[in-house]
């Protein structure tokens, strides 16, 4: 039999944005309830690049994106990619992502995540420092590495669009790449730079942090997994195998899982799943002293505590389908084109990022009800976007919420 409560404010998901949400909401006193099937912070979450990238404005569908999509897609080893037997499932997503390629959407859908992503540091700094995150930090900035001319060229736009948008980027020489890396082998014809970013030393342990930091002061945590929603007089109900709560608020934070909740709360979102992979290599010394990008090869290579994580590329292709073993191979190559004397991985991994065609988020009230917020669709930017989601929230609920700055992101954009 289900057990029955009530609730101020029910969190579905304990990612990071899910912990960060519940931070901040606890520390403005509110009753909290943390609701995930799985340990809190792990998923996408841990296993990400480890890297808050304040300059990351430019949405995954552009026009070059759109120009290489008929290759990318046959090209198994191509940094995008898909699972074919999904393709039926995701042709919605597909055209409504070509859409959102196109020059003036992509425009657009920039010049929203820059708007976001403007007040991503100092709210990141904000919740270190409540969360006693600052010793887990690094403060090196990123490094995007062409190794093509023709790579450099193809991304003058994005440049061009950070730029304009005030983000803070040095465009590099050959010299001043291997300056900058000298641990890496010299085949940069170009870098870009961003000295604002900042990159953690090990994620996992920086949400175990949120965790604590939301508990101690009062958030509570339940593992369950939430299959009904329910709108009813003053409240909504959550329910699940074993589980029935009745909530005041519920945020919907389940990340890659929150399509089917948000249905419920009478809002049709055309999330999909982007599949992410890392491989981790033990190391006795950093090999980088900050985050690295090969462009041409779409993934990540960070310095973490004792290991260098390789994380990244797209594949598309849902929930339920086990690793693919190419797509971890394909890191395994690339990685060591840079570092050939790398032993064998000490961990792989697959995650889940939520992923909607025009790389916003969707924050904000649900067309359907005012008691349900959502707070999910962050693409490769949850770790960095969830200190930011968290303050746009508490507003919300808090009845300080800015219309205008969260209509870019509203969950009626897509129609009905």
């Amino acid at each position: 039999m289900a057990v029955s409560e009530t609730v101020e404010i029910a969190i579905v998901g304990a990612g990071v944005v899910g912990l960060a949400t519940a931070l901040r909401l606890a520390a403005e006193g509110r009753e909290i309830l943390l609701i995930d099937p799985n340990e809190p912070g792990s998923g996408a979450s841990s296993g990400n690049a480890g890297t808050i990238a304040e300059y990351a404005c430019m949405p995954v569908g552009t026009p070059s994106v759109l120009r290489a999509l008929p290759k990318l897609l046959l090209d198994p080893d191509s940094p995008f990619s898909l699972r074919w037997p999904a393709l039926l499932q995701l042709a919605p997503w597909l055209v409504q992502f070509m859409r959102q390629s196109l020059p003036a959407a992509t425009r657009a859908n920039a010049l929203a995540l820059a708007g976001l992503l403007a007040d991503a540091l100092p709210a990141w700094e904000d919740m270190a420092g409540e969360a006693g995150l600052e010793d887990l930090l690094r403060r090196n900035g990123c490094l995007y590495l062409y190794r093509r001319e023709s790579d450099f060229a193809a991304a003058a736009g994005g440049r061009t669009m950070r730029a304009g948008f005030g983000i803070n980027q040095e465009i590099l020489t050959s010299d001043e790449v291997a300056a900058l890396e000298p641990g890496l082998p010299a085949t940069a014809t170009h870098g870009s730079f961003f000295p604002d970013s900042i990159n953690l030393t090990d994620p996992a342990t920086v949400m175990r942090r949120l965790l604590d930091a939301a508990t101690d002061r009062g958030a509570s945590v339940r593992q369950a997994t939430i299959t009904g929603l329910q709108v009813e007089t003053g409240a909504v109900r959550l329910s699940g195998p074993g589980f029935s709560i009745k909530a005041g608020t519920v945020v919907i934070a389940a990340g890659a899982r929150s399509r089917a909740l948000a249905a419920q709360a009478g809002d049709r979102i055309p999330l999909e799943t982007e599949r992410g992979y890392h491989l981790e290599f033990q190391t006795d010394a950093p090999l980088l002293t900050r985050p690295v990008c090969p462009v041409d090869l779409g993934f990540y290579m960070t310095p973490m505590a004792g290991r260098l994580r390789v994380a990244g590329t797209v594949e598309l292709g849902g929930l339920a389908a086990p690793p693919n073993p190419r797509r971890l191979a394909l890191l395994d190559r690339g990685v060591r084109q840079f570092f050939p004397r790398l032993g064998p991985p000490s961990s792989e991994w697959l995650g889940f990022r939520p992923s909607l065609p025009d790389s916003r988020p969707v924050i904000g009230s649900s067309r359907g009800n005012s008691r349900v917020i959502h707070a999910f669709g962050h693409g490769h930017l949850g770790l960095t976007l969830a200190p930011i989601t968290a303050r746009l929230v508490a507003d919300l609920i808090g009845g300080r919420g800015d219309p205008a700055r969260l209509a870019p992101f509203a969950a009626d954009r897509f129609g009905r």
